[in-house]
């Protein structure tokens, strides 16, 4: 009797901690959090009232605290302004002056040739000759790159800016990749032209 009162307890001890493990387990939220800012983040409100300085002083003009950015700034990343209006005037500026930054070594038609595919070819057709799918259905007529008097910087231009029913690519290419397909395009002109 005494081995069994033995036994007992030992499972008695066993079932006592497994319900103290189970009972302080809490299953509507995570157990362990190792990165609390991930779930409980900080809430900012964009157009919350106005900010004061320590004197209670209000410190913008109006009663929002989102603000247009300052004169001159450029955002982080890859984007730079381009300094050619979007007019008549600044797409014949840009086929007379502007210039490739790229030298030989650092056009890549394999970069710039999938782009092409992705964003021109369905106007411009593969080889630039005009018979892209949309050309193909009469829904736009682009012409072929034979037909065309272009540059490399009216090519830049026209992908920056657009031109007549083509819409600008400037938020889908950055500038590296503008200027690849812009290199690409000329290629593609050049052997249309042989």
């Amino acid at each position: 009797m005494h081995i069994n009162m033995k036994i007992d307890a030992k499972y008695t001890v066993v079932l006592v901690m497994l319900v103290g493990f189970i009972s302080c387990q809490e299953n509507a939220r995570p157990n362990y959090q190792y990165m609390p800012n991930m779930y409980e983040s900080v809430g900012y409100e964009t157009y919350q009232e106005a900010d004061v300085d320590v004197e209670g002083n209000q410190i913008f003009e109006y009663d929002m605290e989102a603000r247009l950015p300052v004169d001159g700034t450029i955002p982080r990343g890859d984007f730079m302004p381009f300094e050619i209006d979007n007019t008549v005037e600044g797409y014949e500026e840009a086929k007379a002056n502007l210039k490739s930054p790229l030298d030989s070594t650092q056009v890549d038609y394999e970069v710039g040739g999938p782009l092409y595919t992705i964003y021109c070819a369905i106007c411009h057709g593969i080889k630039g000759a005009g018979d892209g799918t949309l050309a193909k259905k009469d829904l736009i007529i682009p012409g072929s790159y034979a037909e065309k008097d272009i540059t490399i910087g009216s090519i830049y231009h026209t992908i920056y800016y657009g031109k007549n029913s083509m819409g600008s690519y400037a938020n889908q290419l950055n500038e590296s990749e503008r200027w690849q397909v812009a290199e690409y395009v000329a290629k593609l002109k050049a052997d249309l032209d042989k």
